[in-house]
């Protein structure tokens, strides 16, 4: 018989890496189960917000972090057509010198799993998962190795989902894929050495059917991101028949953006590009009686501002916060479950409604060229706009280590 664990979380990126090392450090027996082989490139804007930096620190990474990231991000801008408009990001608060800072994924996620594995959680990799069943109190995590014929069932008193963006639990996965649209967002990423990108500078891209960014991360490399709707990608690979997806939307984003063209002029592009999609984004938390769900899984904002990786990990020290205020899980704790599933919810959507509905509309606008003439204008005159979504983030309240 297979014994039971307080908590089973699928998925080892920022959020369930987050969510394994704070629970384990308070004594919970947990089992972290990642399909992945690390290190991993993933479609993602690298960024890690200042509001994040103490949590970092709170989860054992702080030091290295610091060692490893970018230069620190006092700059924000907007790139679109010709113009690049520039503006300062909100100071840290005084006493201290925290400034947002980008770190490639494949780097954030070892570190991350690396100190999960120090506190005593049981890092199940690479293993996928093929079935959730049972219910609050005793779920049972059907996982099959990726890598040789071996399968087995965890037992868990909670369950986490935090899968992250691309692929759903296997309770999802019989769902029939709808019909591509023509609206669908599609995300590509691919890092640059020696792109001509001032340290410390964040630009936002605007661009006719889409929007992106680019960031100094580490190691100097300069990563760049960007969404772009399915019809935009499809009328340029007309355009250039027999050029990779990447390649054409590496073209067609320094046609659209001077300050691409300018940054990338001298670059050299390291590696391929990468794509994922189509995004999905909205609020996907429910206290429905399902697993636990945190980062992508529980809600996906437009990544235009950048808050994929704060979301993911504020949403595990959130539930992580709720679930430690029981005490650890026994047979008996379904109705307690239930309603920390309740509370959780509610803060959250609290926490993160509002940086949802600012970035879709700050997203739709930016791909549309009738509205980013005018957003380009208001910038212009007033360049404090840029800061607004960073202004909006809800530092994470730290709770004692225990």
């Amino acid at each position: 018989m297979q014994s039971m664990r307080d908590a089973v979380i699928v998925g080892a990126g920022p959020a369930g890496s987050a969510a394994a090392i704070l629970l384990a450090r308070a004594g919970w027996s947990v089992a972290l189960v990642e399909k992945e082989v690390f290190p991993r490139r993933k479609v993602c804007g690298e960024c890690v917000a200042a509001s994040n930096l103490p949590l970092l620190d709170d989860l054992g990474i702080g030091e290295a972090f610091d060692a490893l990231a970018g230069p620190a991000l006092r700059k924000v801008a907007l790139m679109s057509g010709e113009r690049t408009i520039e503006a300062g990001l909100p100071r840290p608060p005084a006493g201290t010198n925290h400034w947002g800072r980008a770190l490639g994924r494949e780097t954030l996620d070892v570190l991350l799993l690396e100190r999960a594995r120090a506190v005593g959680v049981e890092v199940l990799q690479p293993w996928s998962v093929q079935a959730i069943d049972g219910g609050p109190g005793d779920w049972r995590c059907r996982i099959n190795a990726m890598q040789q014929d071996q399968s087995r069932v965890l037992h868990a008193r909670v369950a986490i989902d935090a899968h992250g963006s691309w692929e759903a639990l296997p309770s999802a996965r019989q769902v029939a894929r709808r019909t591509p649209r023509p609206a669908d967002l599609l995300a590509f990423k691919a890092n640059f050495r020696n792109a001509d990108l001032a340290d410390g500078l964040l630009p936002v891209l605007a661009f006719d059917g889409g929007y992106g960014g680019m960031v100094v991360a580490d190691d100097g490399l300069t990563t760049v991101a960007c969404c772009i709707r399915r019809d935009r990608l499809e009328t340029c690979r007309l355009a250039t028949p027999g050029i990779r997806a990447g390649e054409v939307v590496e073209t067609y984003l320094q046609a659209q953006c001077r300050g691409v063209r300018v940054a990338l002029q001298p670059a050299t592009r390291i590696g391929p590009w990468l794509a994922a999609g189509p995004l999905n984004p909205g609020v996907h938390v429910d206290a429905a009686g399902g697993p636990f769900r945190i980062g992508n899984a529980a809600g996906e904002a437009h990544p235009i501002i950048g808050e994929g990786m704060s979301m993911a990990l504020q949403a595990a020290r959130l539930l992580t916060h709720h679930l430690l205020a029981c005490g650890r899980p026994n047979g008996a704790a379904m109705a307690q479950q239930r309603d920390v599933a309740r509370q959780y919810e509610t803060q959250w959507r609290r926490q993160f409604e509002p940086r949802l509905l600012f970035a879709a509309g700050f997203a739709h606008m930016a791909m549309r060229p009738r509205t980013t003439a005018p957003l380009v204008g208001l910038a212009q005159a007033w360049p404090g706009m840029l800061t607004l979504g960073a202004r909006i983030k809800t530092p994470m309240r730290q709770t004692p280590r225990t």
